[in-house]
């Protein structure tokens, strides 16, 4: 297993590493938002029901969820090694004027954005999946079945303006990470083509910064206006 440690005390290492994660959390996102779009359907929140004991019953999604899981934690701590040490191997900053024409906003505030999530990510499992699993949720029934109304649990947290807004905020913060961070996973692993290259940042920059952090954030808006009736 040498090959792990060396891996792990490798920049290069613990970039691929931090890469992979990234990826497999983004494709994840993909699987999450379309899911939680069920939260749209005017159907008093029995297609949302219905897909989050999907969720939590199907032995296979089960078994992806502790590697989900893993991996927000490996990526997280690769990222804090990862800073530590470029803040190590250079304690004193270079001088310059303008890093802005070296690099985008995303790219040098990574770290910052990447803290912001990994808060968000605990306060909206916190919120959601330890209700799930742990809190006193209500019960639905359709067709005779039993079903958890996590539905209900998001209601009753988004009717909260502060919620809401710390939930769309985030979203914000989400999309400037993917911004960079997708098209650098695939740098990091050295995939990187002329005839390729443009479509994956392409696919970075619009679909995974901007079309899936703005569906996120329209799904708390919209249970705010409906709880409140105003739509």
């Amino acid at each position: 297993m040498a090959w792990v440690t060396q891996t792990l005390s490798s920049s290069l290492g613990r970039k691929v590493i931090m890469s992979l994660t990234g990826l497999f959390l983004s494709s994840f996102l993909i699987v999450h938002m379309a899911g939680n779009l069920q939260l749209f359907k005017a159907d008093g929140g029995r297609a949302f029901n219905e897909y989050t004991y999907f969720m939590t019953h199907n032995p296979l999604i089960m078994t992806v969820s502790y590697l989900l899981y893993t991996s927000i934690l490996v990526h997280a701590l690769m990222a804090f090694i990862l800073t530590r040490h470029n803040q190590a191997s250079r304690p004193v900053k270079y001088a310059y004027s303008k890093p802005e024409a070296n690099s985008d906003w995303s790219s040098r505030n990574m770290g910052i954005l990447g803290t912001i999530l990994l808060l968000f990510i605990i306060i909206h499992m916190r919120t959601f999946w330890y209700e799930m699993h742990f809190g006193a949720v209500p019960m639905a029934e359709y067709d005779g079945k039993q079903y958890k109304d996590l539905y209900a649990v998001v209601k009753v947290a988004f009717a909260e303006w502060w919620y809401v807004l710390l939930y769309v905020v985030c979203m914000v913060a989400i999309g400037f990470h993917l911004a960079h961070g997708f098209q650098s996973g695939f740098q990091t692993l050295g995939i990187r083509h002329r005839k390729y290259t443009p479509a994956i940042e392409m696919i970075g920059k619009y679909f995974f910064a901007i079309v899936i952090p703005a569906a996120f954030a329209a799904m708390p808006i919209y249970v705010f206006l409906q709880v409140h009736h105003i739509i």
